[in-house]
C-alpha cells in the first residue's frame, strides 16, 4: 500500500493522475473506494524548525480534509521539539516522531512532503537537500539567504520537478487575490508605484557574548552550511536575526519580504534596473543589534515603475495607519491591501469600496499564523496532489525575496546599485561578490 500511495502522489504531480483499481466498475463498493483512494492520497509531512511559526501549522495539519499525517517533528533544540509535539496533541490523535538531525528526516523515503521553517541560512539548503531526497517543499520566507541561493532553488525545483512553495502567505489571501486581479484588469487604470511598508516595536536586544552552548542545542547542526563559530549568548533564540549576516537577513528578509512581494505582484515587475538605499541602525545604539533597524529603499523597474519600501523595525508609528501592508498607485486610482482586506480608491481619494477579511492573520505580532496561513499550506498539499495551481511557485517567491537581497547589498556597500532587469544581477563588480556566501566545508550546493 505505501508504494502504491507514493506512486499515486508521483502521477498526480505530474498531472498524470489516475486510479487503476478499476473502481465501481469492478464491484468494488463506493466506500471500500473511497477508503483506498484517501490512503493513496495521503501525504506523510515532516517538519524541521520548531519555533515561533509552528502555531501556523496546526489547523492545516490538523484538519481532517487535509490528509496528511505528521510523521517528523525536528528541530536542533531539545525543548523545542518536546514543546512542540505537547502542542500538536491538541491537534492530531496520534504521536509523531521527534528527530534532531534534518538529515535524518530527509533520508525517511516515507516522508512525502518537508515543511521548512528553519533559520534563514538554512532555508534554501535545508530545501535544496529535500528535494534532491525526493520531497516536496513548503520553506518559509525568506527562501534564500542570499541571491544564489534563490537562483539555486529555481535550478533544483526544475531538475527535479518537486512542488516548492515559499511561506508568502498573502498570495493565498481571498481579498488580496481579489483586489490584484482587479489592478491587473484596470481597476486603477496603469498602476506605476507601490509603497510598501513595516512598522514594529522590537525592544532592546542583548550584546552577544561568547557563552557555553545551551543544553539541549546542537549548535553544529544549527550552523549547519554556515561556517563556523563560537556560540554568542541568547543567538540561537530569534536574535541570530540581528547578529550579523552569517544566519539573518535582517528586517528586509524578515518581513519587507512579505509586502514587497505584494507590491512586485501588484504591478507584475520581476527584476528592478535600480536600487538605492538609506538605512541605518537608529535606536539603542549600545545595544547587540548590528545591523540597520531602519530602511527606506527604492527600487525602479522597467516601464518607468516603482517600488519603495518604509521598513522600521523599532518605531511602531503607523504613519500609514497600520502597522504593515502595501498602497499601489495607479494612473486613476490607488488602492491601500494589507492581511485584514482591502480598501479602493478613486483618484479624487473617495473609497470605492471596502473589503474586510472575515478570517484573521498575524501581522506584526512574532511568528503568527491564521486563516491566510493554513489555506497557504493547504494550498501547498492541493498543488502536490495536482488539485490546485500552486499559490507562489519557486521561481516567483525568488524574485521578491531578490529584492530584499539588493537592498541588503545597497546597505552593506552604502551605494546604489545598477541592476540587469533580464536576471536581477548587479553591475557592480564589488557589490557582487555578496551576490552568495561562504559555506562550511562540505555543505557547498551541487547541482
Amino acid at each position: 500500500m505505501e508504494n502504491s500511495r507514493r506512486d499515486f502522489i508521483k502521477k498526480v504531480a505530474l498531472g498524470t493522475a489516475g486510479v487503476s483499481f478499476g473502481g465501481l466498475a469492478n464491484g468494488m463498493s463506493a466506500k471500500s473506494y473511497a477508503k483506498i483512494v484517501g490512503a493513496n492520497e495521503r501525504l506523510n509531512i515532516a517538519i524541521a524548525g520548531l519555533g515561533r511559526r509552528l502555531d501556523a501549522y496546526y489547523e492545516p495539519i490538523g484538519k481532517k480534509d487535509s490528509n496528511v499525517e505528521l510523521v517528523y517533528l525536528c528541530d536542533v533544540m531539545q525543548k523545542q521539539r518536546e514543546a512542540a509535539v505537547k502542542k500538536f496533541a491538541k491537534h492530531i490523535t496520534y504521536t509523531p516522531k521527534l528527530e534532531n538531525d534534518i538529515r535524518k528526516v530527509i533520508s525517511d523515503k516515507n516522508v512525502d512532503a518537508l515543511i521548512n521553517a528553519t533559520p534563514d541560512h538554512w532555508h534554501a539548503p535545508g530545501t535544496w537537500m529535500a528535494v534532491q531526497g525526493g520531497k516536496h517543499v513548503y520553506v518559509e520566507k525568506p527562501c534564500s539567504h542570499n541571491p544564489r541561493e534563490g537562483e539555486l532553488l529555481v535550478a533544483f525545483q526544475k531538475k527535479y520537478n518537486k512542488v516548492v512553495q515559499m511561506g508568502n502567505q498573502q498570495r493565498s489571501s481571498l481579498e488580496s487575490i481579489d483586489i490584484i486581479n482587479q489592478i491587473h484588469n484596470g481597476v486603477i487604470g496603469t498602476p506605476y508605484k507601490a509603497v510598501a511598508f513595516y512598522a514594529a516595536s522590537r525592544g532592546e536586544v542583548p550584546i552577544p557574548k561568547k557563552a557555553p552552548v545551551p543544553t539541549g542545542l546542537d549548535w553544529e547542526l544549527f550552523q549547519g552550511p554556515a561556517p563556523r563559530k563560537a556560540y554568542t549568548h541568547d543567538t540561537w533564540d530569534y536574535n541570530w536575526h540581528w547578529y550579523g549576516w552569517d544566519y539573518g537577513t535582517a528586517e528586509s528578509g524578515n518581513n519587507a519580504t512579505h509586502e514587497l512581494d505584494v507590491a512586485r505582484w501588484a504591478l507584475k515587475v520581476d527584476f528592478p534596473e535600480h536600487v538605492a538605499v538609506e538605512a541605518a541602525k537608529r535606536h539603542f545604539a549600545d545595544d547587540g543589534w548590528v545591523m540597520y533597524d531602519t530602511m527606506d529603499a527604492t527600487f525602479r523597474f522597467p516601464g518607468n515603475k516603482i517600488i519603495k519600501w518604509d521598513g522600521k523595525s523599532r518605531n511602531a508609528h503607523k504613519t500609514y495607519g497600520s502597522d504593515r501592508g502595501t498602497i499601489i498607485y495607479g494612473t486613476n486610482g490607488s488602492v491601500y491591501v494589507d492581511r485584514g482586506g482591502y480598501q479602493l480608491f478613486s483618484r479624487e481619494g473617495k473609497v470605492i469600496k471596502d473589503s474586510k477579511s472575515k478570517g484573521a492573520e498575524a501581522g506584526t505580532a512574532l511568528g503568527g499564523g491564521g486563516d491566510m496561513s493554513t489555506r497557504h499550506v493547504v494550498n501547498f498539499f492541493e498543488a502536490i496532489r495536482g488539485k490546485e495551481k500552486q499559490a507562489s511557485p519557486i521561481d516567483e517567491g525568488a524574485k521578491s525575496v531578490l529584492l530584499c537581497h539588493l537592498a541588503n547589498i545597497a546597505y552593506r556597500t552604502n551605494k546604489p546599485l545598477d541592476v540587469d532587469s533580464k536576471n536581477g544581477h548587479i553591475r557592480d563588480r564589488d557589490a557582487m561578490k555578496l551576490w552568495g556566501r561562504e559555506y562550511e566545508r562540505g555543505w557547498e550546493p551541487v547541482i
